[in-house]
């Protein structure tokens, strides 16, 4: 290194000036956004989206984005598409292409080509006097005054400012549709982001577990129960009506106030109105309940029937936390 900055006073240079970078692009929004944004969300076609060198990686971003935000889109590499990907454009599409000059060679004989199937054509570049602006429908600026790389060479600030502005198309038209978790979770059924959108507690719970007592039961016969079927707890039952619950902890602490435990019954260590989930709802839900009380189970039950207990445990288990 030439000067005696440290690394990481490089790394925050390059931080802040994409970030006021970014900042700049709320001054550079038109009523051109805005109809792009209505286009789309008109449209009855695919949003097929092209660049070439670093724009078609941020392209291909988008249209995932795109895509998984319930707006059907694909991606068309600039230089492919003039030898024959230009097929997969439809009646219906809309095509946006990402450039940061407007005037790489690829954009430009992919242009001629796209106005002759009368498809509409939204650009998002940094040069908004520029043969694909020019061109254009719609055109949508991701101007930036400087790349974040030393030699202002290395496509990087007008990067990341392309893809803010593809997000923020994509968030808009989460917005106009009303698109719900629900509806997210139909484009997400893998992973662990999958399982959080889709996994029930329902799909957690052992029902042929379940620690219970009986209110008149000896404080013996809770520790027992609740160490056979090893979830750390017991539902209290009266006539078959959940009244309330027993921990392990409440041993314990029950254990400290006294060690004659011979006549203790359930009905006077348990902890009584116990949080009760449904068996339908979502796992992430549950440990939401679980996190703002500070526990570590919940009784699961359909209409005061005991079901069985979900348990942190199989929510780690399963990637949810």
């Amino acid at each position: 290194m030439k000067d005696k900055k440290s690394i990481l006073s490089y790394a925050k240079d390059t931080i802040n000036l994409q970030a006021s970078s970014i900042q700049n692009l709320n001054k550079l929004l038109t009523k051109d956004f805005e109809r792009a944004v209505n286009l789309i969300n008109k449209s009855k076609g695919r949003v097929v989206i092209s660049g070439i060198g670093k724009s078609a990686i941020i392209a291909q971003k988008i249209v995932a984005t795109f895509n998984s935000t319930g707006t059907p889109s694909i991606f068309m590499h600039a230089a492919d598409a003039i030898h024959g990907d230009l097929g997969l454009i439809q009646k219906d599409d809309i095509i946006i292409c990402i450039s940061k000059s407007g005037n790489t060679p690829e954009i430009k004989a992919l242009v001629p080509f796209i106005k002759k199937t009368n498809n509409k054509l939204i650009a998002i570049t940094g040069e908004t006097k520029s043969y694909l602006s020019d061109k254009s429908d719609i055109v949508i600026s991701s101007y930036v005054d400087n790349e974040a790389c030393p030699n202002n060479l290395a496509p990087t600030t007008s990067t990341t400012a392309q893809l803010v502005v593809g997000d923020a198309i994509a968030v808009c038209l989460v917005k106009l549709r009303g698109f719900s978790s629900d509806d997210f979770a139909k484009y997400h059924p893998g992973g662990n982001l999958g399982k959080r959108l889709f996994l029930k507690v329902e799909d957690l719970i052992d029902t042929n577990i379940l620690p219970k007592v009986d209110v008149s039961d000896l404080m013996k016969d809770v520790i027992i129960e609740i160490s056979n079927k090893m979830l750390g707890i017991a539902a209290v039952l009266d006539k078959n009506k959940i009244v309330g619950v027993i921990t392990d902890g409440d041993l314990r602490r029950q254990l400290l106030k006294s060690q004659d435990i011979s006549k203790v019954k359930a009905v006077e260590i348990m902890t009584k109105n116990p949080k009760i989930i449904a068996k339908n709802l979502l796992a992430a839900e549950a440990l939401i309940i679980m996190k703002k009380n500070k526990i570590s189970q919940l009784i699961v039950a359909e209409k005061n029937i005991y079901i069985g207990v979900l348990h942190i445990q199989s929510l780690i288990k399963e990637g949810i936390i």
